[in-house]
């Protein structure tokens, strides 16, 4: 089984230019808008299918890949690597959540030199592995790749194992720069290395009591799971396989609602994008019933990303040839999308409703 020789034959493979028009996936899973539904078209787009809604990557929002005691403790924490520079009042990772990624790689170039200048082994991992995320985010693909595997291989050399949580993230990020590069025996090996080796640690550790293993650590490992769930559906459903996207969709979507509860904002991410499989198989009704949920989970949350929801509950209703209740759909959405500011969504319902005006037309 190919899936077997992971992670570390990946490690010696050679990165490999991704084709241009394709973007990176994003690095965290916190309810937003999928890159490619954003701001690119895809095959499941063309075919005038709903359009999945959430990010693929990052169960957690900001899935660590360390725990919190390397953040906090003294040198090993890149932050106060930067702090002893003086090199700027806030994070790296402030930085990227405010969108700088720039200034973020700016800073863990100099933590990283400065890391390997006090041989802080654990400095220079953390600072790989946030460099290789922000690389990840700008879709710079073949430094990231870069950048996973080096923080990988200082990981593997220590005493870390294959299947601790930080490795195992990292293959998923990898899976997913191949499956963008479409390098698909690279790509299945890697989600299945992550999903079968997840699915084996939690059976594992499901029996062990509170004082061995806290309940949070096995939370964080059902969460990564549904990460790499989701991820993986959404690879199967840009190369059509359909029903097995389904299956992994819907094991994603109870890992959520069992772990984070049907009103987070992922759980409603998951049922949006469940119903646009399901959409796409012309199971239309079992889809608008996902859907529906997940718009009015949406608004009662004042979830971010309601208006992406609102439009696959309108392309599901025309699907279902409700083509007004679609329409009055489509124009709450557009009217959010407006009002946040989100070009690629305002013109992406602006095209759907010249759709549905065609087919309103056709169908008189």
């Amino acid at each position: 089984m190919l899936a077997a020789a992971l992670p570390r034959a990946v490690l010696r493979l050679s990165a490999r230019r991704y084709p241009a028009g394709l973007r990176a996936t994003r690095a965290a899973w916190r309810g937003g808008a999928r890159g490619e539904g954003r701001s690119g078209r895809t095959g499941f787009e063309r075919r005038r299918w709903a359009r999945p809604v959430g990010g693929a990557l990052g169960f957690l929002g900001a899935f660590s890949l360390f725990p919190r005691d390397a953040e906090e403790d003294g040198e090993d924490a890149v932050i106060l690597l930067l702090k002893r520079a003086k090199l700027c009042p806030v994070s790296p990772q402030l930085s990227v959540m405010k969108g700088e990624l720039g200034e973020a790689e700016k800073l863990l170039h100099e933590a990283l030199r400065l890391s390997h200048q006090s041989e802080n082994r654990k400095a220079i991992i953390y600072t790989y592995s946030m460099m290789a995320n922000v690389a990840f985010m700008q879709g710079q693909l073949d430094n990231a790749e870069k950048l996973y595997k080096a923080s990988m291989s200082y990981l593997l050399a220590g005493d870390t194992k294959e299947d601790d949580n930080a490795i195992l993230e990292m293959s998923l990020k990898l899976a997913s720069i191949y499956a963008a590069q479409k390098q698909h025996k690279l790509a299945l090996a890697g989600y299945e290395f992550c999903i079968l080796t997840l699915e084996e640690k939690i059976a594992k550790q499901k029996d062990l009591p509170e004082d061995v293993l806290p309940a949070e650590e096995k939370a964080n490992t059902r969460l990564l799971l549904g990460m790499s769930l989701d991820s993986y559906a959404r690879y199967l459903l840009n190369i059509n396989q359909l029903p097995a996207a389904q299956k992994m969709y819907e094991k994603a979507l109870q890992i959520s609602k069992d772990v984070q509860g049907e009103t987070h904002a992922q759980t409603v991410v998951l049922m949006s994008d469940l119903a646009t499989v399901l959409d796409a198989q012309g199971h239309h009704d079992e889809a608008y019933s996902y859907v529906k949920r997940a718009a009015e989970l949406a608004k009662e949350t004042q979830h971010p990303e309601e208006h992406m929801v609102l439009n696959n509950l309108a392309a599901i209703l025309m699907h279902k040839e409700d083509f007004l209740q679609a329409k009055q759909v489509y124009k709450e959405a557009l009217k959010q999308a407006q009002q946040k500011g989100d070009v690629a969504s305002v013109q992406h319902i602006q095209e759907e409703l010249a759709e549905l005006a065609k087919r309103r037309k056709g169908s008189k």
